[in-house]
């Protein structure tokens, strides 16, 4: 079992002040995986001071200084990849083989991406008789999710220290024990004293002490639109920056002109990745009516392929969710839409057979479903696929964009171009076009209630800095 019983504070590790604790559950078997300090709010503030006193020595420290850390810091995860992969495979329930190239790879690219860009952005530009700066923001907290755990944290706090910033994280109470790894790489990494801080707990204990804190300066946060909504209320009060990525229910709009078996595999790969725990996954799959039935058997037929299996097992293509709460999220889901309607393809909400310890869920394919249904409209965060039919291409387009959310989404065709206009049309701030791949340097965030900022790229390193403008008197040197 994982026992961590301290929290990283200017740069040390110290007891917390309050003796809560918390327990995480490994989500192939539902078994107590490890335990973590409560934080109370005394733990957040501790950790808000050391980042203020490290704050303006930090921003003062050289571009090219700041990327040698966050080198350090890339290798010294690289390092520990092969543990990290299996801590956040017991955390999230994502296979293992995947997890070491989407939890642990990616993150450790990003660390690099950022090293690169401290050294390589501009941070001054002559406009006139203005000399244009950009300068950290300063204290930046950042509050992460469960399901892309390291990830999430790696691209809020690497472009923080590559801009400037000094951070307090607080990840999520599920998934945490990689923030730990990371904060004892930062600490070997010799990062100065205050600039990285971890504290562990609730949200509205831990998390809103980051949202409210007069000295904190931004706060970045992934997770729910409900618990956006509450940091942004409580940031308001003194009027500091937020960033939100928040969640999605992205459609895959098929045109009639498509591959639809290539369409239908790559709607149910986007939508089942991490066991559908993914803020920007397909999860309703628009088609033409008329070719609904041959659309039905396709995904029948490749949602065969998606076998459930123990996460920690290579072979395993589909494993648990993280929680029992969440499995049972699901679940409840998926009868909703059958009350309301739908056609069973695939799946169900029983509990898979042979599968009763951990937290699994079949994965599940529901048809004719309506475009104002709870299934299309709320975000399921599970391995559940809708399928909606159209009329015609402006009809695909209005119930794609009948949401809340804006956050993702794809459009098939045989015609590229044709592919793209519709895209354009597509009120989300990513569209993947016949299955294209993700790509870490382009930003990544949404319109509408799937949030605000961005993240990814020199986007993502932009979030965390602030303009400053320099007046020169103009004299008759300067004019000419």
């Amino acid at each position: 079992m994982i026992t961590q019983d301290k929290f990283f504070i200017d740069g040390q590790w110290v007891a917390p002040i309050g003796t809560g604790t918390l327990d995480v559950f490994h989500s192939a078997d539902g078994k107590l995986m490890g335990r973590i300090p409560e934080g109370v709010a005394a733990d957040t503030e501790a950790a808000v001071a050391a980042a203020v006193k490290a704050r303006d020595a930090w921003a003062a420290t050289p571009p090219a200084k700041r990327a040698e850390y966050l080198r350090k810091i890339a290798d010294g995860l690289e390092a520990r990849g092969e543990e990290l992969a299996q801590v956040i495979t017991g955390e999230t329930g994502m296979p293992i083989r995947v997890s070491r190239a989407v939890q642990v790879a990616a993150p450790v690219q990003h660390w690099r991406h950022y090293a690169e860009l401290a050294q390589t952005f501009v941070f001054e530009a002559q406009v006139g008789n203005s000399l244009v700066v950009r300068e950290p923001v300063g204290v930046v907290g950042a509050i992460t999710p469960w399901n892309y755990p390291l990830n999430q944290i790696t691209v809020k706090v690497a472009p923080a220290l590559a801009a400037g910033c000094t951070v307090v994280l607080k990840p999520s109470e599920v998934a945490p024990f990689d923030a730990f790894i990371l904060a004892e790489v930062i600490e070997q990494a010799g990062l100065p004293a205050g600039v990285f801080n971890l504290v562990t707990g609730l949200g509205p204990v831990a998390g809103e002490v980051l949202a409210r804190h007069p000295d904190v300066d931004m706060v970045s946060f992934t997770g729910s639109t409900r618990a956006g909504k509450r940091v942004s209320e409580v940031a308001s009060q003194t009027v500091k920056r937020v960033a939100l990525e928040l969640g999605g229910k992205s459609a895959s709009i098929v045109l009639d002109d498509a591959d639809l078996a290539a369409a239908v595999k790559g709607t149910l790969n986007a939508c089942y990745l991490n066991s559908g725990q993914t803020c920007a996954a397909h999860t309703r799959l628009l088609v033409p009516a008329t070719r609904y039935d041959e659309v039905k058997a396709l995904a029948k037929e490749s949602v065969a392929r998606f076998t459930l299996g123990d996460p920690r097992e290579d072979a395993t293509r589909l494993g648990p969710l993280a929680s029992a709460a969440q499995r049972e999220r699901v679940q409840s889901y998926i009868r909703k839409g059958l009350a309301e309607g739908a056609e069973l393809i695939a799946g169900g909400d029983a509990v898979p057979e042979g599968f009763e310890a951990g937290f699994f869920v079949q994965a599940t394919v529901l048809g004719r479903v309506t475009p104002d249904s709870t299934l299309a409209q709320e975000e399921i965060f599970g391995p559940v696929l809708t399928i909606i039919t159209y009329q015609d291409e402006a009809d695909a387009v209005r119930i794609a964009n009948d949401s809340i959310y804006g956050l993702a989404g794809g459009v098939w065709s045989a015609d590229e171009a044709r592919a793209a206009r519709v895209a354009r049309r597509i009120r989300t701030g990513q569209v993947s076009i016949n299955g294209g791949e993700f790509n870490v340097a382009a930003p990544f965030g949404g319109f509408k209630q799937s949030g605000n900022g961005r993240e990814n790229g020199v986007y993502g390193f932009e979030e965390f800095l602030e303009y400053k403008s320099l007046q020169f008197k103009v004299t008759a040197s300067t004019k000419s």
